[in-house]
């Protein structure tokens, strides 16, 4: 019996070509090696040749005087500041543009899906037309022709369109009321409580129309939410506020807010080009929804908007998310062609940085970081929301 055990064992530990899984554990180990070898010689091999220039690496760089302006920023900036705040400076700047132009390429995008269905013939038609020209010309090509419509075509400050009292558009861009004072943090933490707010409501909402029946006004108290939670910072904050009106003051404007024509240029064209992509995304959800929920619905009594936003766009968002997930990571990654028009965005400051410094290997490197850390963030929300809202299999 014992030696019967035993051949059995040594018959287990008998290595074989033969075995599957040991291939595969062999080739693994070999592409391992070699990654490993290609890598170890590209870093001494980059080193050697960095040494042999007298060039110095690190990252000691950052803490170093700038020097050179950005000519917009969200945080406060100088040239004397250093290297790392001018980075983080066109680090805000990106994920600025990125977050509003995510936004507005959604909302248009939704609406632009939806109306490639419509019944009527024209607005389908033309949401057709809009989508197919914007989806074939290159996103570059929009950025240089929107900057040339803002510089070129827009007059100048003296003669700047006058639309609305404190709004003035020129080509040194759309200058806007702003509110300044000590209770605008105040006001940004209610608003940002009630966007909290409003979503936790519409949980409890959806969950109280399942359980009774009963439609919840969520439209009414969001809006309750939205105006009210403000108006307390504003009170809790001391209530210092005052209304900054821009005011022409020689050759151009001062006062008020800003949206220069750099920024207005990259946005433009970054929501118009994204949106076209996503109103297919959000056409073929909507399609995959089977027709006989359209029947059910309106056997129902429901009307159209109704059956779209209460019955098949929440059943098409599952279709909707994955590839939306794409689109918002290229809208990201395609910002850094801000560049070609002046915007200052990451790629523009680290490219201004590196070639004031020589660390062309760090700038590099902290582009990468930066927008694989922004990219996987955005992916993991997506991710997220997309298992939330998976179908829970029984």
């Amino acid at each position: 019996m014992k030696i019967e055990k035993l051949q059995t064992s040594n018959a287990r530990l008998r290595l074989s070509w033969g075995d599957p899984a040991l291939r595969a554990l062999v080739y693994q180990v070999l592409i391992l090696a070699a990654v490993g070898a290609a890598a170890w010689y590209l870093v001494s091999n980059t080193l050697h040749n960095l040494a042999a220039r007298n060039i110095t690496t690190g990252f000691d760089f950052l803490h170093r005087e700038a020097g050179f302006a950005i000519g917009e920023s969200v945080i406060p900036y100088s040239p004397t500041d250093t290297y790392g705040r001018a980075i983080w400076v066109g680090l805000l700047n990106t994920l600025r543009v990125s977050v509003v132009g995510i936004v507005a390429a959604t909302l248009l995008g939704t609406v632009l899906g939806v109306a490639r269905l419509s019944n009527n013939w024209l607005v389908s038609r033309l949401a057709g037309t809009y989508v197919e020209i914007v989806r074939n010309v290159p996103l570059l090509l929009q950025l240089f022709f929107w900057y040339a419509v803002i510089t070129e075509n827009l007059p100048g400050p003296r003669q700047a369109l006058h639309p609305l009292p404190g709004v003035f558009l020129s080509n040194r861009g759309l200058k806007l009321p702003a509110l300044r004072g000590d209770a605008l943090d105040w006001m940004a933490a209610g608003l940002a409580l009630a966007i909290v707010g409003v979503a936790l409501l519409g949980h409890w909402a959806r969950r109280h129309h399942e359980a009774t029946g009963r439609v919840f006004p969520l439209g009414r108290a969001a809006l309750a939410l939205v105006v009210l939670l403000p108006l307390l910072g504003w009170w809790a904050g001391g209530a210092p506020l005052a209304l900054d009106m821009p005011y022409l003051k020689g050759f151009n404007f001062t006062g008020g807010l800003t949206l220069t024509p750099e920024f207005a240029a990259l946005l433009a064209g970054l929501v118009i080009y994204t949106s076209a992509f996503t109103a297919e995304v959000v056409r073929s959800g909507i399609q995959a929804v089977d027709r006989g929920q359209w029947e059910a619905a309106g056997a129902l009594g429901l009307p159209r908007r109704r059956i779209l936003r209460l019955v098949v766009l929440p059943q098409a968002l599952r279709v909707i998310v994955p590839p939306m997930t794409s689109q918002y990571l290229n809208l990201t990654k395609n910002s850094s062609l801000a560049v070609a028009i002046g915007y200052p965005d990451l790629v523009s400051v680290v490219n201004t940085t590196l070639n004031q410094t020589g660390q062309a290997i760090e700038g590099i490197l902290i582009i990468m970081a930066a927008y694989l850390t922004v990219s996987l963030s955005i992916a993991l929300f997506m991710n997220w929301y997309n298992r939330r809202i998976a179908l829970v299999e029984r």
